[in-house]
């Protein structure tokens, strides 16, 4: 059989674009190694529960043209990200902002919390940052530093801050209002009934195998593809021949607690001690506002990335961008194959950011 596309992964990215395609009129056969559809936005039920397999996922962003576009899918929630950080035996609001510097410094006006960053920033006598910790230090002062901001980043990278180089701060969100939202975005929620739905409908009467190994798939089908669309990891579509690229990866610890209904009160609670061996718990049924009479948790541990691991976060620094530019010059010359996604481009996107791009590829591929 010939199919105008393959689409490998089956993803944001790839689901989406698989969607478009059909609506063009397109032939697309969809594979994923994973046993389900939905990539990391994967949700399943537990006890009721729509759980988030691989880490929260909260749908945001400022592009009405996107929001109008998922909206299709599913009916969104009017849930909002209110994260907590918890220091030591303090629990603390983020984003940074005035209930925040309340808490910290026992201050009620914005002049005053100006003025303690301010004093803080000035002790300090930081000129040029060379490392990140300085690079935070500068923008906050020692106390949101070392209570919100050190261990927690430590444990995201598996690196002292002082080994960490300054740009991967460029700027740390504070707010001098009493808001606890998270995002700036206009538009926010989490989809009733959870992602794995909106997929489901994305991918609606289009042939998908899963446990479907992209280079076995290749080696014994007889099908033929006038395209792929690959959303994989870059380097290991060419065999790493240029040497592997740098990502972080992700532990999950999920938990059915049966008859407590409530675990942490907060879909979202930070540990930032780096003691601490997780960086936050999820307790997934406030995404949903549940009143299941269980609750599911999940601890994350942020881990180091080696193959055959899952790759969740591409790290990007000058050595990985030459690497990156050197395999995505290899990628240009290959034709038949478009690389898209997160893993495809090396880049970090955020739900709508991914939508966006397999729209942009669509506009562009099925005129």
């Amino acid at each position: 059989m010939n199919y105008d596309y393959l689409i490998v992964g089956a993803g944001l990215f790839g689901s989406v674009f698989a969607y478009e395609a059909k609506k063009a009129g397109k032939k697309v056969l969809v594979i994923d190694r994973r046993s389900h559809i939905a990539g990391n936005v994967y949700t399943e039920a537990v006890n009721g529960i729509n759980v988030h397999k691989y880490g929260a996922h909260i749908f945001h962003t400022s592009n009405k043209k996107i929001w109008d576009y998922v909206n299709q899918f599913a009916e969104f929630n009017n849930y909002v990200n209110s994260p907590l950080a918890s220091y030591k035996d303090e629990l603390y609001n983020l984003p940074f902002n005035m209930n925040t510097f309340s808490k910290l410094w026992n201050i009620k006006t914005p002049k005053q919390a100006k003025e303690m960053i301010a004093s803080q920033i000035a002790d300090l006598n930081i000129t040029e940052p060379k490392n990140l910790e300085e690079q935070a230090l500068s923008l906050v002062g020692k106390d949101i530093y070392i209570k919100l901001v050190k261990g927690y980043t430590e444990k995201q990278w598996g690196k002292s801050c002082t080994e960490l180089p300054a740009f991967i701060i460029k700027r740390l969100p504070v707010r001098f209002t009493y808001d606890n939202n998270y995002f700036n975005d206009p538009y926010q929620g989490i989809p009733k009934g959870g992602y794995t739905a909106i997929v489901e409908k994305l991918l609606d009467g289009i042939e998908v195998k899963v446990n479907t190994e992209f280079k076995d798939f290749m080696s014994t089908t007889s099908d033929g593809f006038d395209k792929i669309v690959y959303t994989g990891m870059i380097d290991e579509y060419f065999d790493y021949k240029l040497g592997e690229l740098s990502y972080r990866s992700l532990r999950f610890e999920t938990e059915l607690i049966e008859g407590e209904d409530n675990y942490q009160g907060n879909a979202v609670v930070n540990y930032t001690e780096r003691e601490v061996p997780y960086t936050r718990i999820i307790e997934h049924k406030h995404f949903e506002f549940g009143k299941q009479p269980d609750t599911v948790i999940t601890r994350e541990y942020p881990a180091d990335w080696k193959k055959g691991d899952e790759p969740y976060y591409p790290v990007n620094n000058d050595a990985t961008a030459e690497l990156y530019a050197s395999y995505k010059a290899l990628a240009d010359k290959e034709g038949n194959v478009i690389f898209g996604g997160r893993l495809g481009q090396y880049k970090y996107f955020d739900m709508d950011k991914v939508i966006e791009e397999a729209l942009n590829l669509a506009e562009i591929e099925l005129v």
